[in-house]
């Protein structure tokens, strides 16, 4: 056989997995979140601007609580191995240990056990944000997934994760707060109409 026929040989047994797919495109497309749910390639392109103002009002609620002082850290865009062959998760924000980097895989992925809540504030892939996403952080172990899901006027908050599923659903409505589940370590309320819109104060 000659080179050039070994060198075909090589090509065509080379193929490229999905994890490796993701990572070329996370390189080509900056800006955008590339995810892998039930072994589908996920590439979401930036938020808009209500999305950005919701998590960053986020952000200083959790420190206005003291989460820092409760060994709490609130991170955007991390990623979450996830225990299902190559899928990984990248949450809107997460709530992790404060020593979660002792927890890094590989890349910008960590192991699931440091978190201790994902947020998702639905845009294009709303629909990913409501199903796969749940069954994903459930089967993850992620003790609470709060979703601000402005596609239908609602904030959903799932706790309780067992046997790869979360045992509790609770949707609120405007109007209403969500109080987050004392597991995360501080104790805060949320306002639905601030997660749905943003800060507009």
């Amino acid at each position: 056989m000659s080179l050039e026929k070994d060198e075909a040989m090589a090509v065509i047994q080379h193929e490229t997995t999905i994890a490796e797919a993701a990572d070329r495109l996370s390189k080509e497309l900056p800006g955008h979140r590339v995810e892998i749910l039930q072994g589908r390639l996920i590439v979401t392109p930036p938020a808009d601007g209500p999305h950005s103002e919701t998590l960053t009002w986020l952000i200083e609620a959790f420190a206005a609580a003291g989460a820092r002082k409760a060994g709490i850290k609130y991170l955007q865009a991390i990623g979450i191995r996830l225990p299902t062959g190559d899928d990984a998760a990248i949450p809107d924000l997460s709530v992790v240990d404060a020593d979660y980097r002792d927890a890094h895989l590989v890349s910008n992925y960590y192991a699931p056990h440091v978190f201790r809540m994902v947020v998702e504030v639905t845009s294009s892939n709303w629909a990913d944000d409501l199903g796969p996403k749940v069954d994903c952080y459930a089967q993850a172990g992620i003790p609470v997934y709060l979703i601000a899901d402005r596609r239908h006027d609602e904030v959903i908050l799932y706790t309780d994760p067992r046997e790869g599923e979360y045992r509790s659903r609770k949707p609120f409505k405007r109007g209403m707060s969500v109080p987050l589940p004392e597991s995360i370590g501080i104790a805060l309320d949320l306002p639905v109409d601030r997660l749905l819109d943003g800060d507009e104060d």
